[in-house]
């Protein structure tokens, strides 16, 4: 079987590092078997929080791994905001309230709570690293939709 592109490059990442598979999947918190068969590619594409976890284990850059996987397109980064890269989501009559970048409340120093419990910096990261690979799975997932045709009344049963 042919090596997708993305398996490549993490085999490519973890032999640079000279890691055998189970000492990526060790660092990674997770199984050898899943590295093994997203190298062989015999597992689709891991999600954004899973590439995460082995980007921060190679030392890769996450915009990097992200790329690679084909979750961002060359033009894409953390670093342009959503308004940017998806212009059409945000609605014209949006105040600059409704605008607020949740990413940037998270980075900034304000003292941010979740349900009356005060965030420190390390579950300010976690949020931030969930919600970036729910947001790029989202929009990864919408790419590969197709709209769904309205129903009509003849379509509906009639009770």
């Amino acid at each position: 079987m042919e090596q997708p592109a993305f398996g490549t490059y993490l085999k490519q990442q973890r032999e640079h590092k000279q890691w055998s598979i189970n000492q990526l999947a060790d660092a990674a918190g997770i199984s050898n078997s899943q590295i093994s068969r997203i190298e062989n590619g015999l597992r689709g594409i891991p999600k954004p929080s899973t590439l995460r976890k082995i980007a921060d284990a190679l030392s890769v850059s996450y915009t990097e791994m992200m790329k690679a996987a084909g979750y961002w397109g060359d033009d894409d980064s953390m670093e342009q905001s959503p308004h940017e890269l998806y212009p059409s989501t945000v609605p014209e009559w949006a105040t600059s309230k409704d605008r607020r970048d949740f990413k940037k409340m998270l980075e900034e120093d304000d003292e941010l709570m979740f349900d009356g419990i005060p965030l420190d910096e390390k579950d300010r990261q976690r949020i931030k690293d969930v919600l970036t690979g729910l947001f790029w799975e989202a929009k990864q997932m919408n790419k590969h939709k197709k709209p769904k045709e309205p129903r009509t009344g003849k379509d509906q049963d009639s009770r």
